[in-house]
C-alpha cells in the first residue's frame, strides 16, 4: 500500500438510506442502489482506499505519513436495514470497509424518530445483522440511544444517550466502540465534553466540508451524499480544490433541508424519547 507523507485532507462521506423508496420529505436522504454502486465503482477505479473512522483515529496518532494515499472514509448514519441488503454486497465486492452509526433503541425496529417525515416504518438492522456486518470489517459506532438532538437535552440526559448506546453496542458486538456520530449533526461545547466523558475517541458532525488530519477528533466534518449527488458531484467533493462553486451550491441546498428537518424533529423529540425510555 502506498503512503502519502504530506496528506492533510481526508474526505469523509456521509450516507443514510440506500434505497429507491422514500417519502417526499425523506427522499433527499435515500440514495438509489444503482447510483451507490456507480459511486463505489468510481472509488475502486480511481484507487481510493476506504478506512473506518476508528482506523483513521489510530493512523492519525502515528502521524500523517501513516495514512494511505487516496484515503476516503465511508459512513452510514442510522443503520437502516438496506445497508445490509444494498450497501454491504457492493462494499464486499471491492473489499471496502465503512463505519455504520447505530441508534440503539431502534435496533430490530423502525425509524420512529422520522415520523414527521412520514418514515416511521423504515426498518433498521437487528442485532444478528449488526454482528454479521461487524464480522465483515464494518465498524459499528454510536449514534445515541434514541436519535435525540443532544444539544437541546439536559447534560445528564445527553450523557445517558451516548453512554447507553456505547455499552449496548459493546455488549452485543463484543468489541470496543471507538467513534460516535451526533444525531442530525448537532452538537456544542457541552456535547463535545460529554462524548469524551462517555469514552469515545472521536465523533463525526455534519458539515459539507473536507476533513483535515489536524481537525479536532470530536468535530470530524463530513460531505453529505444525497439522492442527487451524481458520480460527477462525488468526484468534485473528492477534489475540492476544483469544485468550489459546485460544493457551495450543494451545501446551501442541503443547509436549508437540514434546518427544516431539525425544526420538524424538535417538536417530536420529547414525545418519542419519553415513550421509548419508559419501555
Amino acid at each position: 500500500m502506498s503512503i502519502h507523507r504530506e496528506i492533510s485532507q481526508v474526505p469523509i462521506l456521509m450516507y443514510h438510506s440506500i434505497s429507491s423508496q422514500a417519502t417526499q420529505r425523506f427522499k433527499p436522504f435515500a440514495l438509489s442502489p444503482e447510483l451507490f454502486a456507480r459511486q463505489m465503482a468510481y472509488l475502486h477505479e480511481h484507487a481510493y482506499t476506504p478506512i473506518t473512522v476508528a482506523q483513521f483515529v489510530k493512523l492519525r496518532a502515528q502521524g500523517n505519513h501513516a495514512i494511505p494515499e487516496r484515503t476516503v472514509i465511508l459512513t452510514f448514519d442510522d443503520a437502516f436495514s438496506d445497508f445490509y441488503t444494498e450497501a454491504l454486497p457492493v462494499l464486499k465486492r471491492y473489499g471496502f470497509v465503512a463505519t455504520l452509526y447505530v441508534p440503539t433503541a431502534f435496533v430490530g425496529g423502525t425509524s420512529l424518530w422520522l415520523k414527521p417525515e412520514g418514515e416511521a416504518e423504515r426498518p433498521l438492522l437487528n442485532w444478528q445483522q449488526l454482528q454479521e456486518v461487524s464480522a465483515e470489517g464494518i465498524e459499528c459506532g454510536g449514534h445515541s440511544h434514541t436519535h435525540a438532538q443532544l444539544d437541546v437535552l439536559r447534560p445528564v440526559e445527553a450523557y445517558d444517550e451516548m453512554r447507553r448506546c456505547k455499552l449496548l453496542l459493546e455488549d452485543h458486538l463484543g468489541q470496543e466502540v471507538i467513534s460516535f456520530a451526533y444525531p442530525f449533526g448537532y452538537s456544542n461545547a457541552t456535547v463535545w465534553q460529554l462524548v469524551q466523558k462517555a469514552e469515545y475517541a472521536a465523533a463525526c458532525a455534519v458539515k459539507h466540508a473536507m476533513c483535515s488530519t489536524a481537525i479536532d477528533l470530536f468535530a470530524l466534518v463530513r460531505f453529505k451524499v444525497l439522492a442527487y449527488t451524481s458520480v460527477e458531484a462525488l468526484a468534485a467533493m473528492l477534489h475540492l480544490q476544483t469544485a468550489t462553486q459546485l460544493i457551495n451550491v450543494q451545501r446551501d441546498i442541503q443547509a436549508v433541508m437540514w434546518r427544516s428537518l431539525r425544526r420538524c424533529m424538535a417538536s417530536a423529540t420529547h414525545a418519542y424519547r419519553k415513550e421509548i425510555l419508559l419501555k
